[in-house]
C-alpha cells in the first residue's frame, strides 16, 4: 500500500547515506578530540567533504548532535541487551557495565553529548526510557541468582558508571577506569558477611536527573574562559 505524501522520509540514494555516515564518523572523532565546542566547519574539514554537503544531511549541529545522541543511546541500549542474552546473570550484568563504561571513558564527545548543557530532560529522558527496563532485568536476574546485592537498585548502576568516567577525565589515562569498576564491582557482590550495610538513602529519578544537570552545569563552567 502506497504510503501518504509527507508521511514518509523517503530512503537516502547510496552516495548520500555514505555521506552521513562518513558526516557522523567524523563528527566523532573530532567531538572526542575537542568536545562538541567543534564546528560544522571542523566536522567537514576532518571528513574530506565540503561544508555545503554537511549541511545537506544536517541542517544545523544539534541536528547532528541528535544523530550522535541517538547512536550512543543505540550503543548503551545494546550493552544492556547483550549482557541481558548472557544465560548467566552476574556474568552478563557485569558485561553490560564494562561495555557502557568503556564507552563513556573513551569518547569524550558521546559523554559532552549525553551530560553536555544542551542535552536537557528530553535526552535524559530518553536515555532512562531505553535502558532502564533492561537495566532493571539485568539486576533482577542477578539479585534472584544471589550474586548481587539485595539493596542494589537499578540507578546505582548510571551512577557507578559517571564516577567510574569520571577517572578519564580527571587523569586522562583512558585505562585507568578498569581497575575501579573492579573494586566497585566486588563491593557489588552478595557475599554471605561481606557486604557492610548501605544507608537507607538511594538516588531516585529526580535525584539523578538533578546530577545530570549538575554535571552539565560544571563541565559548561569548566569550558568558560576566565
Amino acid at each position: 500500500m502506497a504510503s501518504s505524501p509527507g508521511t514518509d522520509r523517503p530512503p537516502l540514494r547510496r552516495d548520500a547515506e555514505a555521506n552521513r555516515r562518513r558526516v557522523l564518523v567524523a563528527a566523532r572523532e573530532v567531538f572526542r578530540e575537542r568536545g562538541v565546542e567543534a564546528s560544522l566547519s571542523d566536522i567537514a574539514a576532518h571528513a574530506g567533504l565540503g561544508l555545503g554537503t554537511v549541511y545537506r544531511r544536517f541542517s544545523n549541529k544539534e541536528e547532528l548532535v541528535d544523530a550522535l545522541f541517538d547512536d550512543m543511546v543505540d550503543t548503551l541500549a545494546g550493552a544492556a541487551e547483550e549482557g541481558l542474552a548472557d544465560p548467566d546473570p552476574w556474568r552478563g550484568l557485569v558485561t553490560s557495565m564494562e561495555k557502557a563504561c568503556e564507552v563513556q571513558a573513551f569518547d569524550r564527545g558521546l559523554r559532552e553529548v549525553m551530560l553536555g548543557a544542551s542535552a536537557g530532560p528530553r535526552r535524559q529522558a530518553q536515555i532512562l526510557a531505553r535502558i532502564t527496563p533492561t537495566m532493571d532485568a539485568l539486576i533482577s536476574r542477578a539479585q534472584e541468582q544471589g550474586a548481587l546485592r539485595a539493596d542494589v537498585v537499578p540507578l546505582d548502576i548510571p551512577m557507578i558508571q559517571l564516577m567510574v568516567a569520571a577517572i578519564t577525565d580527571r587523569t586522562g589515562q583512558p585505562d585507568l577506569w578498569r581497575r575501579y569498576l573492579r573494586l566497585l564491582l566486588d563491593g557489588l557482590r552478595a557475599e554471605p558477611g561481606a557486604a557492610s550495610d548501605l544507608p537507607e538513602i538511594a538516588i531516585g529519578d529526580t535525584g539523578f536527573m538533578a546530577v545530570l544537570d549538575e554535571s552539565s552545569a560544571r563541565e559548561a563552567r569548566e569550558r568558560t574562559p576566565r
